[in-house]
């Protein structure tokens, strides 16, 4: 199998999909912002939900509160997930009303 190349330093997934929206083996293009998080919720076979915590400053108190964020992300096929896994997702182009982001590497 030869190495594809999404233009992020991330590995390629060992199995073979037939998705369209998949940055490996469809045609999905990949830019924009790149977030680690945690997989909280598996949808069904094609989505799920990350959720990522950041620091935000609050410069009245000169302090960090911790902030968290829930994202709706497109699984291809090729990468199997379950719940808790810690993952990288990419910005994509809107795949639905609430998904602009895919999976792209399993930590």
């Amino acid at each position: 199998m030869s190495e594809i190349d999404i233009g992020l330093d991330v590995k390629t997934p060992k199995r073979e999909c037939k998705d369209e929206n998949c940055p490996f083996h469809g045609k999905l293009p990949v830019r924009g912002q790149v977030l680690n998080g945690e997989v909280i919720s598996i949808m069904d076979d094609k989505s799920v939900v990350v959720e990522r915590g950041y620091l935000k400053k609050a410069p009245k108190y000169e302090r960090y509160e911790r902030r968290r964020s829930k994202h709706t992300v497109h699984k291809p096929e090729c990468i199997s997930l379950k719940e808790g896994d810690n993952v990288k997702i990419a910005e994509c182009r809107p795949l639905s009303k609430t998904k602009s982001f895919v999976v792209i590497e399993k930590e």
